[in-house]
């Protein structure tokens, strides 16, 4: 386990992040907010992924609207992110809201942030203080370039407005593409403030290259003790961001989980081993959120020996291969009732504890 930045605790709903809380994950739905039926259809898709807490979008009156109905259905945390329209986030509040995403200087007067957290503060509803690389302010830019340091700037300064009202209840993210300038702002940033920190890469691209951008950006600030919620951006379906993210908590041992550990191929094997492993994969995602490593090996020389920290495994030899436990060989099988095997072994052991 990694040694954590320690910071203050919030709650989101239920939820609590920062403090000695598990890192949570969150997502956000592509559908429009309005559409109640499908936007409760993709929460309820992203919380039975393990998504913890949603983030919905609020550009409008008829998304506030909404909020209402979204909340009462929904089985985890919300929050609305609000974008330059006070009323938004006070409407938001009012509909039973658990969060916000709003910077406070960008929503007009300081009077509309007075009543903002006029609604908020009696319902201790924490703001989110985001900030990204491609929204500087002019004036950020021309002091300091679009720079690591402009964007903690400028976080702290949308943070200045809200600690001078008397509210302390807030998290904060500070956002880049690039995955150098993403570390170098959070690095800085956990120097200066205790408030829980959201991590992510935005704009991160596709699912194949979000998911590496987001791994090293997010993982090596995890694995640095930084970090108290993250959010995987992928340009695919939500439910595939939440995925990586509890890949990312699982690798660096933050959760527990399924893992399939499997070797590379190569002149020694035998057996389809890259088929076995996708299918083996495919089969035991009913075990996802089992404390449980299993192991696809192609021939003896990867086999019990180097995954003998697997809880059950197979290894090829020349059309067919054993099925091991911890390491101990339980039988030789055909290729073809290798997947059946190891998924019996697994089924057995799980149903008896």
């Amino acid at each position: 386990m990694f040694p954590r930045h320690k910071t203050r605790e919030i709650f989101v709903g239920k939820v609590g992040i920062g403090g000695d809380n598990p890192i949570s994950i969150q997502s956000m739905t592509n559908t429009y907010t309005q559409n109640i039926p499908e936007t409760s259809r993709q929460i309820e898709q992203l919380a039975a992924a393990g998504c913890e807490i949603v983030r919905v979008a609020v550009p409008n009156k008829e998304a506030a609207e909404a909020i209402p109905k979204l909340v009462q259905a929904s089985t985890v945390p919300l929050i609305a992110d609000i974008h330059f329209d006070y009323k938004l986030a006070v409407a938001s509040i009012e509909g039973g809201i658990d969060g916000l995403r709003l910077n406070p200087g960008n929503i007009g007067s300081y009077q509309n942030v007075l009543k903002v957290i006029e609604a908020a503060k009696p319902k201790q509803i924490p703001i989110r203080i985001g900030v990204n690389s491609g929204s500087l302010s002019p004036e950020m830019i021309k002091k300091y370039g679009v720079t690591p340091q402009a964007l903690v700037e400028s976080a702290l300064e949308h943070v200045a407005i809200l600690e001078k009202a008397g509210y302390y209840d807030m998290k904060i993210s500070v956002k880049a593409s690039s995955v150098p300038f993403t570390l170098a702002a959070y690095r800085l940033l956990s120097q200066k403030v205790d408030y829980p920190l959201h991590l992510g890469v935005t704009e991160a691209g596709s699912e194949f290259s979000g998911t590496i951008k987001s791994a090293i950006g997010i993982g090596t600030l995890l694995a640095e003790g930084i970090g108290d919620t993250i959010r995987v951006s992928l340009t695919a379906d939500p439910v595939k961001e939440v995925a990586v993210a509890q890949h990312i908590l699982r690798d660096l041992g933050l959760r527990k989980g399924l893992e399939i550990i499997s070797c590379p191929t190569c002149g020694r094997t035998e057996i389809d081993v890259i088929g076995i492993a996708a299918e083996v994969e495919k089969r035991l995602q009913k075990y996802a959120d089992a404390d449980l490593k299993v192991a696809v090996m192609g021939c003896v020389v990867n086999g019990p020996g180097e995954a003998k920290e697997a809880d059950f495994g197979i290894a090829g030899g020349k059309h067919q291969g054993i099925i091991f436990k911890k390491g101990e060989i339980l039988k030789t099988v055909p290729e073809n009732k290798l997947i059946e095997g190891l998924l019996e072994v697994i089924e057995n052991y799980q149903n008896e504890n």
